[in-house]
């Protein structure tokens, strides 16, 4: 990897450690928040769980996200990952989990904008159709979990000691299969407007040949990886305790149907079933782990009649809301300046 290029690559680098602070923390926030998983074991499945991810599976969602806006200089994709970036970091120090692909949208629209490149109207509403639909299937998944998992405990009718085992064992399992998810699914907001400007040539590691594309999502990864070690704990207590008050079997629910959501959207074996039987392709686009947790909880919160904390719920909205408008406008005006003051080629 040549100097220039690595230079280029921090942002995208600053937005996947971003997404490590904020997304990432999702997948065990609800566990550590229930104080049945400590931090540090969070952390570490969540990072090695994340690369497997991204490495095998995060190819899927990125043509989508490619498709949206084509960013093939180098210049361009540092401003629009430093923009997404910037937004997330902004959201992530108010303690709101906040979707990191809706920042990168709004980054790829300025960049559109700037550019004066038209911005495909079908993509993007394909897109923006799954914030809606992640939340609201990730609440009636959660809802249809949490039913059966109390029928099957009903019917086997478990002691104390046995329940708390096998809950701390399908929390730690639930985050891994999470994290695999995320990284499969969001690695496409971290790296995917390098791929077209990528100079990098396909290379073999400890004998497996790795694509340039798997290269930048395995570089991606490490950086989410850094981020839910350092930054994510503040987040993870948000989302995991602050919504509304959860016994650990809820927890493990909530983790569940957030990562089954983020793996229907990033499973090109499943777009490829739904096809073969006649049904419409699943879209595979990068959702909002966030957006799954919160809509996982909150279809719990409304199935048992808890109190939710609604000013919560509206901060954490009202974030959603802002994140694409704050991004879009930070890349217009980052552009401008790469373009005119550092003399970059953006378009």
């Amino acid at each position: 990897m040549d100097l220039t290029f690595a230079i280029f690559l921090s942002s995208g680098l600053f937005l996947g450690w971003s997404l490590g602070a904020n997304d990432a923390a999702n997948v065990f926030g609800t566990a550590v928040g229930t104080r049945m998983v400590r931090f540090s074991t969070a952390a570490i499945i969540c990072s090695i769980m994340v690369v497997l991810g991204a490495v095998i599976s995060g190819a899927g969602a990125s043509h989508t996200l490619g498709a949206l806006g084509k960013v093939s200089a180098l210049g361009g994709a540092f401003t629009v990952a430093l923009s997404a970036a910037s937004t997330v970091y902004l959201m992530t120090k108010s303690g709101l989990p906040v979707s990191t692909g809706q920042a990168i949208v709004g980054a790829i629209i300025g960049w559109n904008l700037f550019s004066g490149m038209q911005t495909d109207p079908k993509i993007l509403s394909k897109i923006v159709s799954t914030w809606v639909m992640c939340p609201i299937l990730a609440a009636i998944t959660a809802v249809l979990l949490y039913k059966g998992v109390n029928r099957l405990i009903d019917w086997l009718r478990p002691g104390l000691f046995s329940l708390d085992f096998w809950t701390r064992l399908g929390l730690i399992t639930a985050g891994a299969f999470g994290s695999y998810s995320l990284g499969a699914n969001n690695i496409a907001n971290v790296m995917g407007v390098f791929v077209r400007s990528s100079p990098l040539e396909e290379s073999v590691w400890f004998g497996l040949h790795f694509s340039p594309a798997m290269q930048l999502f395995f570089f991606g990864a490490i950086a989410i990886s850094i981020g839910v070690f350092t930054y994510s704990k503040k987040v993870m207590l948000t989302v995991g305790d602050n919504l509304i008050a959860m016994t650990p079997v809820t927890a493990w629910v909530v983790v569940m149907a957030h990562s089954i959501v983020l793996f229907i959207f990033a499973s090109q074996g499943l777009s490829d079933t739904a096809v073969a039987l006649g049904l419409p392709p699943i879209p595979l686009v990068p959702v909002s782990s966030s957006q799954a947790v919160i809509g996982a909880v909150v279809g719990i919160g409304l199935l048992k009649r808890l109190p939710i904390q609604w000013r919560m719920l509206l901060r954490i909205l009202s974030g959603w809301v802002i994140t694409p408008i704050l991004s879009t406008i930070a890349c217009v005006i980052g552009l401008y300046l790469v373009q005119n003051i550092f003399s970059q080629v953006v378009v």
